[in-house]
């Protein structure tokens, strides 16, 4: 993956570091958390957080190949 630096707000950057901290991820990651987050609340302004966050857990166990067969009735 590429890589570019950037000016971000030492704020942001301080807040990055503690919820990264706490979610065993680098503040990097964690900004990159909050971009996809916010991408796509933007792309889907209708959709609650809780969704948006369940669907990007559920598209990760698809990629990890953890997914159960769902049976209707």
């Amino acid at each position: 993956m590429a890589t570019n630096s950037i000016r971000l707000d030492q704020n942001l950057i301080e807040r990055a570091a503690i919820i990264a901290k706490a979610l065993n991820r680098t503040p990097p990651k964690q900004i990159e958390h909050w971009a996809k987050i916010g991408e796509i609340m933007e792309d889907n302004p209708d959709l609650p957080y809780e969704f948006v966050k369940q669907a990007i857990i559920a598209k990760a166990e698809r990629e990890a190949g953890k997914l159960e067969t769902y049976a209707f009735g």
